[in-house]
């Protein structure tokens, strides 16, 4: 079943491994690999992994970082000019596979002798690329995707610099090359759209003679079928369809020069494109104000027009008039906001009267 352990035959021990693909697929994967059926390299399932064959595994596994650092510290020790990547123990233990990475050939015989009596395993030495290495460590490039190698890329093919100028990318070394030193392998795979389109293109149309001197190509646009052209002693570009350099070819064939470059339109060509896409840029026109305008709308809709709303709530406003105006209509209105009320005044209690000699201060009542 995918994705389940089990138990295959290792080097004079067992090992642990995971199903990946079952059925056809295998045969597939086999007949790409150029692996027949009857090969012996093909190791034997012994059976499903136990708990037993799983917590090994496991304990082993946990050795490979440790052991990957020592391992280092010994290539230092002995001067070897070679760089140590990574490190898989197998299940039972018994076999340890070092792979490396190294310019030149190196004489490990010394290494392996140090390696057998320091980790007490069968030491194999296996010697990969720069591209493996990154394939292994992992990482995300500069697309913002993981990397092709770590991910699904399995074969690797050779990438050149003629492969990013048949797509008129600059040679920048630090831009078009990859975590591991090398160019990207992605530059393959948009190769076959830009031979297709090349193929349209004029042969051994680098220089063209005029009046003004030699034109030289500079660049060619598949997608506009335009051929850039540079004059001497000017660092203006013209712009040339594949007929007009078709024409000037035709003429220097018989020696006659042009007389000018016929430079297409570009603009014209630019609107016949944005019109054949129907390409719209919308970044930065979305707005919350417009999202909350919509909303409002959207509510305004579901809720009742407005007859209905005032026919709603005739009848209830009118009943709940006439009893307010008849309880306020005795009350006196409390004139002074900030006077709380006067807690000796029950609600019952009559008001006592004002004091008539209050305001004469302490003189008696007048005398005839």
């Amino acid at each position: 079943m995918k994705g389940e352990l089990v138990t295959v035959e290792g080097v004079s021990g067992f090992d642990v491994g995971h199903i990946n693909l079952t059925g056809e697929l295998v045969r597939l994967q086999m007949k790409k690999k150029r692996v027949s059926e009857d090969s012996a390299e093909i190791k034997k399932v012994l059976r499903r992994s136990n708990d037993m064959d799983i917590q090994k595994w496991k304990e082993n596994k946990a050795r490979e970082k440790e052991a990957l650092i020592r391992s280092r510290a010994i290539t230092r020790q002995l001067n070897l000019n070679m760089k140590l990547c990574e490190v898989e123990i197998q299940a039972d233990g018994r076999k340890a596979t070092f792979f490396y990475i190294a310019d030149d050939r190196v004489d490990f015989r010394e290494l392996i002798k140090v390696f057998a009596s320091e980790f007490r395993v069968k030491v194999e030495m296996k010697q990969i690329g720069a591209r493996q290495e990154s394939a292994k460590v992992g990482g995300i490039g500069s697309c913002g995707r993981e990397l092709c190698c770590s991910s699904w890329l399995s074969d690797f093919k050779s990438v050149t610099t003629t492969i990013a100028r048949y797509q008129n990318l600059s040679i920048n070394q630090t831009k078009l090359s990859g975590q591991c030193g090398r160019l990207k392998c992605c530059l393959n795979y948009e190769l076959d759209t830009y031979l297709d389109a090349l193929q349209n293109f004029p042969a051994n149309a680098d220089v063209l003679d005029t009046l003004k001197g030699n034109a030289i190509l500079v660049k060619k646009d598949i997608f506009k079928n335009l051929m850039w052209y540079v004059l001497p002693d000017s660092s203006r570009q013209y712009p040339l369809t594949v007929e007009t350099v078709n024409k000037i070819k035709a003429l220097n064939a018989k020696g006659v020069k042009a007389t000018e470059l016929e430079t297409a339109d570009i603009s014209n060509l630019q609107k016949d494109k944005e019109a054949e896409l129907q390409f719209v840029d919308v970044v930065g026109q979305i707005s919350l104000r417009s999202l909350e305008r919509n909303t409002q709308k959207r509510k305004n809709r579901e809720r009742p027009s407005g007859t209905e709303k005032d026919s709603n709530r005739e009848p209830n406003r009118e009943p709940n008039r006439e009893p307010n105006r008849e309880q306020n209509r005795g009350k006196e209105p409390n004139r002074n906001p900030n006077r709380g009320p006067n807690p000796n005044r029950g609600p019952g209690k009559p008001q006592p009267p004002r004091d008539q000699n209050r305001n004469r201060g302490e003189r008696g009542p007048k005398k005839d």
